[in-house]
């Protein structure tokens, strides 16, 4: 019998007088919160403007909910759709079920499509980004604590963690505090190699990954919940070697190529619409030269009346002088 251990709630929602407040929704939401206000205050720092963060986090937060779910209910598909089974729960997103690698990967196309909406570079708000993601996963690891789930092998060291609900009631390694506590560390990591070494060019959230895939593999290794094999590695450790490689590949490209870190960030929207207002008004104004030296008014239009009236009045006189002569004959 362990002497010290964290003991997990008795139930997975929260009652806020008779609304019920799920356990896991709350760890999302808090960390959505904090994710944008952290990555707005980075993307001050560093050259943009308040507000750019929350109306792009607008893109990118439903993005990576629906990625992050799909991946689970994809890797995880006889949790929803085996025999016995009811695949309505498969939309039940309030009852855990969070792949962060979908969330990831669907998240960057919203925020994509944020930042072109905005004429923003991806990679610089992507590393303004990357601390307050990872401290956003630090706080939402810990809804795996409300629904009791994601646990690591049998221990008896001091803090294991208490499982009572199901028939595996006992005391686990507590991978979701392990997750939690690498993610803080992660988020110091690449604070500090961020203000060290003035990384740019989304070689910061490159770092992020690379780092927290390190820290996930040996996480995942330790998971006793049902899981996809292949050659005898778990799924998401597979995932985490790849992600590595590719984040770690792109890390030394992007240093080779584009060294040091963007001067702007971000337009400065008012001045480009003062500048692009003053080209148009002198291209009016240009405009209206051309004509007006082309049209009768103008001072060269003027010159060429003046010569065309010469000729006209040249013209009649010569009429009449025709005219007179033809009388006299």
């Amino acid at each position: 019998m362990n002497l010290a251990y964290i003991p997990s709630p008795a139930a997975g929602e929260i009652h806020l007088g008779p609304i019920p407040l799920r356990g896991y929704a709350l760890c999302i939401i808090i960390g959505v919160f904090v994710a944008v206000w952290y990555g707005n205050k980075r993307w001050i720092a560093r050259g943009g403007k308040p507000g750019t963060v929350a109306d792009i986090a607008v893109w990118a937060v439903p993005f990576g909910l629906v990625g992050g779910r799909l991946y689970h209910v994809i890797t995880d598909y006889q949790l929803y759709f085996s025999e016995g089974k009811n695949w309505v729960n498969a939309f039940k997103i309030w009852e855990g079920g969070l792949g962060i690698w979908g969330a990831v990967a669907l998240g960057a196309v919203g925020a994509w499509i944020g930042c072109r909406r905005r004429g923003i570079p991806l990679p610089a708000w992507a590393d303004a980004m990357a601390p307050a993601l990872v401290i956003a996963q630090a706080i939402g690891r810990w809804g795996n604590w409300f629904n009791q789930e994601l646990y690591g092998r049998k221990t008896d060291l001091p803090w294991a963690l208490e499982i009572t609900k199901g028939d595996e009631a006992g005391f686990y390694h507590p991978t979701f505090l392990y997750e939690s506590l690498w993610c803080l560390g992660v988020a110091a990591v690449i604070v500090w190699a961020d203000r060290r070494f003035k990384l740019g060019h989304g070689r910061v959230f490159a770092l992020y990954v690379a780092l927290y895939c390190a820290g996930r593999g040996w996480i995942e290794y330790m998971r006793i919940d049902d899981a996809h094999h292949i050659l005898g590695l778990r799924l998401n450790v597979w995932t985490a070697i790849i992600v590595f490689v590719l984040a770690a590949v792109y890390f030394v490209l992007s240093q080779r190529l584009r060294p040091g870190r963007e001067q702007t960030v971000e337009p400065d929207r008012e001045g480009a619409e003062a500048e692009s207002e003053a080209a148009e008004a002198a291209d009016a104004a240009d405009g209206d030269e051309e004509a007006g030296a082309k049209a009768p008014g103008g001072t060269a239009g003027k010159g060429a009346t003046t010569d065309l009236d010469k000729d006209r009045t040249q013209d009649v006189q010569d009429v009449q002088d025709g005219a007179g002569s033809a009388k006299k004959i």
